[in-house]
């Protein structure tokens, strides 16, 4: 998926391990997706709490987050309720969207984040990204819209 793109129709399951369209994610609102190689690992935690802790500014401008991995939704649910993650997680154990992003590689998940405006298109992608970085650059994309 190249900048310009649309998000495709792909059914993972969630946290709660509930069938998800991703196509229907940005129907509604804008949509950051961030990618994280495993669940509850410190660089995973640092980027995945970093997004938790500005995810009021990201909603204030109509932008859902979503965390994606290879993780399982019972580790992902795990993860959420340690470290109290306001967002849903997805669960792409195949890697089927990981891979359809660009992001899957060897079996393993690049940590990145992709950001796709209302109704799909893909406005922006960071491949890699450093955790500590990738929440402020998203959010810094948003407010430049």
């Amino acid at each position: 998926i190249d900048l310009g793109d649309n998000l495709p129709s792909i059914v993972l399951k969630n946290e709660e391990d509930v069938d998800v369209d991703v196509a229907d994610l940005v129907s509604e609102k804008g949509l950051v997706l961030f990618l994280v190689p495993k669940a509850d690992t410190p660089g995973c935690t640092n980027q995945a709490c970093g997004f938790r802790d500005i995810y009021p500014d990201f909603t204030s401008h109509n932008y859902e987050i979503y965390c994606l991995s290879a993780d399982s939704p019972t580790a992902q649910s795990k993860w959420k309720t340690k470290k109290e993650l306001p967002y849903p997680l997805l669960s792409d154990p195949k890697r089927k969207l990981i891979t359809a992003l660009g992001a899957g590689e060897g079996g393993k998940t690049k940590r990145s984040h992709f950001i796709f405006e209302k109704g799909g298109k893909l406005v922006d992608k960071k491949i890699p990204v450093k955790p500590t970085e990738s929440p402020a650059l998203a959010l810094e994309f948003i407010n430049s819209l």
